[in-house]
């Protein structure tokens, strides 16, 4: 669920969940929207995924229940994942945590700490049960060398690294559970990720993501830090009816690490004919469905962020064949999944 936009950070390699960055194209109208702009943000796929509307911020009300409530109903879910731009930044982030924890929902958060340390109390309380930190750096430079280069300050970079810092702190101090996810975009990348597995692993469950946008130079960096801490796999840990899976790899030291990867999973009937269904261009798969608010107050339920003109409002996507279709494929998968291992290996 992508409850707002804004976000302090310059990533190079983020998608932005397939919306196009709102302060950059709050003047622009199809078909002229830019992945890029005077904001330095980027959303690497906006100039190619059929994206027709500007994010909103989502605020606490009852359209947001209703919209939660629908999707939980149509989809038989009970985790949800708020997601943006920056969560922490939302000005109302504990009272979205609270009204999804009373429609039923297990409430988690991706965060780069940006406001952490003053809005997870509250979140805390309301009911947010874990984060997954994004960490790009343990040194400034490191930071500044994923950030847009306008914005590559090390002063600002600092201060970027010490409230990351301050939002940790906090989830240990509210009893919300804390990970680190470290993006590998190439081996430019392999040192900065054995610094940041030194100063992370003992305090956090870390795990590493691959770059998108990067391919196989992200998954080949991501076996070259494995080979060089001497990983041994664990287990695999599959969700059915998704294309994200993890799997856990022991150090010689004990400790464990895990590595997220995208597995080809495609919707039978809704990927079937896309022009991205192949393995190349697929770079997600299906990975699961997305809420999102638009500017023009509709409601949206999106499908892949490389297939934005798939999104639908929420009314019309739970009455569509394509959400019989997720459940219908997910219940498939794991009847196939289930008959595939033995009891002690289930996930």
């Amino acid at each position: 669920m992508k409850i707002l936009d804004a976000c302090g950070m310059t990533c190079t390699f983020c998608h932005n969940e397939g919306t196009p960055v709102a302060a950059d194209n709050s003047r622009r109208t199809l078909p002229l929207f830019t992945s890029s702009g005077a904001s330095g943000r980027v959303s690497i796929y906006t100039e190619r995924n059929g994206a027709s509307f500007i994010p909103a911020t989502m605020m606490p009300g009852p359209e947001y229940a209703e919209a939660i409530g629908t999707l939980r109903d149509t989809l038989d879910v009970s985790e949800l994942h708020l997601t943006g731009g920056e969560p922490t930044l939302h000005p109302r982030l504990a009272e979205l945590v609270r009204i999804s924890v009373d429609q039923g929902y297990s409430v988690r958060m991706t965060s780069n700490g940006e406001n952490g340390a003053r809005a997870i109390p509250a979140a805390a309380e309301a009911g947010l049960e874990k984060v997954n930190f994004s960490v790009f750096g343990t040194t400034p430079g490191e930071l500044a060398q994923v950030q847009h280069q306008r914005f590559a300050d090390l002063d600002r970079a600092t201060r970027k690294i010490d409230t990351l810092k301050a939002s940790i702190q906090a989830c240990s101090d509210h009893g919300v559970r804390a990970d680190a996810n470290i993006v590998v975009v190439n081996r430019d990348h392999i040192e900065r990720v054995h610094r940041l597995l030194d100063e992370y692993s003992p305090e956090l469950s870390v795990r590493l993501l691959n770059s998108l946008d990067d391919g196989r130079d992200s998954l080949d960096a991501i076996a070259a830090v494995l080979a060089q801490r001497g990983a041994t796999v664990e287990a695999h840990h599959i969700t059915a009816g998704a294309s994200g899976f993890r799997t856990s790899y022991l150090l010689p030291e004990g400790r464990r690490i895990y590595v997220k990867r995208i597995r080809p999973t495609r919707l039978p009937v809704t990927c079937r004919d896309c022009r991205f269904n192949n393995d190349r261009d697929c770079q997600e798969g299906f990975y699961g469905t997305r809420l999102y608010r638009s500017r023009d107050k509709r409601w949206l339920a999106g499908v892949c962020i490389q297939r934005m003109d798939l999104c639908q409002e929420v009314g019309d996507f739970a009455a569509s064949p394509v959400s019989r279709e997720i459940v219908n494929f997910r219940d498939e998968e794991h009847t196939a999944l289930s008959t595939d291992v033995t009891p002690h290996e289930k996930r």
